[in-house]
């Protein structure tokens, strides 16, 4: 007789799960408390990049949709291996080793990326935003190579698409709320549904709704009260409902509680994304150029060094840094030179900015700043820069300034050719790092550090894979490793 297991969540994490389940013969119900259109999660919301260990190029190639584009011969997809992926998560741990599902992460994100095209999921290289031309050839930087076509939803409905074709089951505007036991062990789910209160019967649970991003509660209670004034950039459903149903039945917290991934994005966003408008239209607010300029606060002082690595390792954490900053905002700063490296959210046509022909008309419009100590950074930052380095966005090209306080290590041109624009940016929250503790098959943990039958989590609430920082395009790849392994035990176990 088949194992019946329920997954609760439509997002990346949830469908790998359900996909998993079913693999080993399951009888599989999805159950997702947001109406069809709003399904998928935050993964819905995403640029669909995928990041993953591969020691050469020649491993990208099971993984390509298209072999035929002319692009590929002329493409260096550089290497990016298991120990620069460790390395990359360490340097964001605050001095702790890797733990234990940081490594599962890194061990099981190749073998994952062949599972999912094997489960007819197609990826393509990110040549709009993560390679330069140079001498003729398309070099990528900063080790992430692939995203899913369509993006985040291409991802999701393709992965929705192969949940169906195996034979899973979904329920729309089904809202768990309560975790059902016997003796011990998850035996269903308790729901909210138009029809009043259900509760489904199941062998086993996945839990895979999101983090507590969008639930300004939680976020105070476990991040901070300067958290309650973040954007929330993705789905307004992931309210952390997972995590309290877990919590109540003495599942063990896990991670970093006040860890998320918050980026920088524009002012005047709305806060919550809108699956109504395309996904460019959505990812115009995201602001992650700083690298190529400055930014400024209130005060107008530089508070980062904008150029400390490629923004792949900073964009998920320079959120929070705007957030403490007087007035949670900064202006980002640029001029001419690299106005065709911005990337296309600032040209959108409704995105913020103020343009002038001197630094002396920009910082007077710079609303909130400080205008004399603004041109005073600028005109300090322009005479530290060593003009003797040359610039070169492919690598980390040592061209800094010296002298100041805030040195900016990388990519330090001067800002000194109008027209010069400035975009004003807050912190815009895409998920947390703390949830729940899962064991090496993805099976939840008590406060006891016993394994709690028949419940198993996956996706943004697990804890302990995230801390202090977020290299770019692991979040979806963390998500399918924990929902393959939590959708396969759940089905044998």
């Amino acid at each position: 007789m088949s194992k019946k297991v329920i997954i609760v969540g439509s997002g990346n994490a949830a469908l790998c799960a359900g996909i998993a389940a079913l693999e080993q013969g399951a009888e599989v119900l999805l159950i997702e408390k947001s109406t069809e259109a709003q399904a998928g999660g935050n993964s819905r919301y995403t640029a669909g990049a995928m990041r993953f260990a591969y020691p050469s190029g020649d491993f990208l190639m099971p993984l390509l949709s298209n072999l035929d584009d002319e692009r590929i011969s002329k493409t260096d997809f550089g290497t990016y291996p298991k120990e620069k992926f460790r390395q990359d998560l360490i340097d964001f741990n605050d001095g702790q080793p890797l733990s234990l599902h940081q490594k599962i992460l890194v061990n099981e994100s190749y073998e994952t990326m062949l599972w999912l095209v094997n489960h007819h999921i197609q990826f393509e290289p990110i040549y709009s935003r993560q390679a330069y031309e140079k001498n003729g050839r398309y070099v990528f930087w900063g080790g992430l190579t692939l995203a899913a076509k369509g993006e985040g939803v291409g991802l999701v409905e393709a992965e929705m698409s192969e949940f169906l074709r195996l034979g899973g089951q979904i329920r729309y505007e089904t809202e768990a709320i309560h975790l059902v036991t016997t003796d011990r062990k998850i035996t269903g789910v308790r729901c909210q549904t138009p029809a009043g209160v259900i509760e489904l019967e199941a062998d086993s649970v996945v839990l895979g709704c999101g983090g507590f991003e969008a639930n300004p509660e939680l976020r105070r209670k476990f991040m901070g009260e300067q958290w309650v004034k973040a954007k929330v950039r993705g789905t307004p459903h992931n309210q952390g409902k997972g995590i309290e149903m877990a919590l109540e039945i003495g599942a063990a917290f896990h991670g970093r509680p006040d860890g998320c991934h918050a980026v920088p994005m524009d002012l005047n966003m709305p806060n919550y994304g809108n699956l109504d408008i395309p996904y460019l239209e959505r990812k115009h607010y995201r602001k992650i150029c700083y690298f190529l300029g400055v930014m400024l606060n209130a005060g107008g002082r530089r508070f980062v060094d904008e150029g400390i690595n490629f923004r792949n390792y900073t964009y998920a954490q320079f959120g929070r840094a705007i957030l403490d900053q007087p007035g949670q905002f900064a202006w980002q700063i640029f001029d001419q030179k690299v106005e065709e490296l911005l990337y296309s959210e600032y040209r959108f046509w409704d995105a913020s900015f103020v343009q002038a022909n001197t630094l002396e008309e920009l910082v007077e419009q710079l609303e909130g700043v400080d205008a004399k100590a603004a041109l005073t950074t600028l005109r300090k930052y322009n005479a530290a820069v060593d003009t003797s380095k040359v610039f070169d966005p492919t690598i980390l090209d040592g061209k800094a300034t010296k002298g100041l306080m805030l040195n900016k290590t990388n990519w330090a041109n001067t800002i000194d050719q109008p027209p010069f624009k400035a975009y004003p940016v807050t912190c815009g929250i895409t998920f947390t790092y703390g949830g729940l503790q899962v064991n090496q098959a993805a099976a939840v943990l008590s406060n006891e550090g016993v394994k709690m039958e028949g419940l198993y989590a996956c996706g943004e609430l697990v804890g302990g894979v995230f801390y202090n920082g977020y290299p770019g395009g692991s979040g979806l790849t963390s998500g399918a490793v924990f929902g393959r392994l939590a959708g396969y035990h759940a089905a044998v176990h």
